[in-house]
């Protein structure tokens, strides 16, 4: 029997848990641009691995990120996306200094909510596609 390269496999588990992530920046300030969104999805992609997850997708506009994660059975949505979000906001604030200090979003990166969700039942093509056919900043 051929081995599906989609499935996880662990010592007691068989997963495919894919998610869909959207993080809006704080006040919808359209505060990203090319640099930052690249810089983003590096920052973004080393945290995944830290928790053993990877970042299938990411795209994103001026004032939000899509990402989708393949993620382990052992972890956490929220704990993902809080250290995600936390990580990188804290980066992209010091590496970005001036472009973020244009906007008054008052200590915050990022929105404090998100949106989150399965893509079991959607075929993982349709979400690779709505994620790279997002409007990509100049």
């Amino acid at each position: 029997m051929a081995q599906d390269d989609s499935y996880r496999r662990g010592r007691h588990v068989v997963s495919a848990l894919h998610v869909h992530l959207v993080f809006v920046t704080k006040y919808r300030h359209g505060v990203l641009d090319t640099a930052m969104l690249d810089r983003c999805r590096q920052i973004m992609s080393e945290v995944c691995d830290d928790f053993g997850a990877t970042l299938a997708e990411f795209n994103g506009e001026d004032d939000h990120v899509h990402l989708l994660v393949h993620y382990p059975p052992k972890i956490s949505v929220s704990a993902l996306v809080n250290s995600i979000k936390g990580v990188s906001a804290r980066r992209l604030r010091t590496e970005f200094t001036e472009r973020v200090n244009q906007h008054s979003m008052r200590g915050h990166f990022w929105s404090p909510s998100y949106f989150a969700g399965s893509v079991d039942g959607a075929p993982l093509s349709l979400v690779h596609q709505y994620i790279e056919r997002q409007r990509h900043p100049a």
